[in-house]
């Protein structure tokens, strides 16, 4: 039990920043109490002791703003940053050296009981503030969620979950360092990818105006007339940019 803790409190501060010694992260980060009650919970709940685990719980929830159901299974060095408002949900399994920050919810999307209802976070995975991640599917290990990200398909290892409904950015458009901590879910130049799309269809269509100038041009140099050609609207590509932005 000692180990786990000490082991929690290290990961906190190497997280965290804002984490001045061991003593202020063991009495004032309200995300360290969740885990430690939570297992107290969890082994009530592993030995049948149904109504005393989420008894307990419940005296969390009071006391951090956390809502850990005694039956989610939670790993080592798994860091609730801030943490209000989080809910984790009873057949969610959240892995070793997680982060999850407030508001996030690791939900469930079907009302049958005894079955996995709740999404499973592998190794490493950050979960960005607010972010929803709703059903049993996996989210691959090192995966980030960004904040405010609604996930309800599964998420490949490495990769990065952002929007809503949340696009995946492949791994080959990230930066290699793929595997560093990055809070709040939020990587380098992690722009959503439907945004990037975007971009490069308004920026396509602008250098084919061009061409199309250049064309009509040519053709009226040559003495052709096209009488029953329409002029259309300029392209304003930067200000299209702007937007999708």
């Amino acid at each position: 039990m000692f180990s786990s803790l000490r082991e929690d409190i290290k990961s906190i501060i190497e997280r965290d920043p804002a984490a001045r010694n061991g003593w202020e992260v063991l009495t004032c980060y309200p995300g360290l109490h969740a885990i430690v009650l939570h297992r107290w919970a969890h082994g009530c709940w592993r030995m049948n002791l149904k109504w005393l685990g989420r008894f307990i719980s419940h005296i969390a929830r009071i006391l951090t703003g956390i809502e850990i159901h005694p039956g989610a299974t939670i790993g080592r060095r798994v860091f609730i940053d801030h943490g209000f408002g989080v809910v984790i949900g009873e057949t969610a399994v959240v892995g070793d050296d997680c982060t999850i920050y407030q508001g996030v919810t690791l939900g469930g999307t079907t009302l049958v009981a005894g079955t996995k209802r709740h999404p499973t976070l592998e190794r490493g995975v950050i979960v960005g503030a607010g972010a929803q991640v709703l059903g049993a599917f996996t989210v691959g290990e090192f995966a980030k969620v960004g904040s405010n990200a609604v996930v309800v398909k599964p998420v490949p290892a490495g990769a990065t979950a952002v929007g809503n409904p949340a696009h995946i950015m492949r791994k080959e458009e990230q930066s290699r360092s793929a595997r560093m901590f990055a809070a709040y879910g939020v990587t380098p130049n992690g722009d959503d990818p439907l945004s990037k799309a975007l971009r490069g269809l308004i920026d396509h269509v602008a250098r084919q105006d061009e061409q199309i100038e250049c064309l009509t041009a040519t053709i009226k140099a040559a003495g052709i007339a096209c009488p029953n050609v329409r002029e259309g609207d300029k392209l304003d590509s930067a200000e299209l940019n702007r937007l999708v932005d």
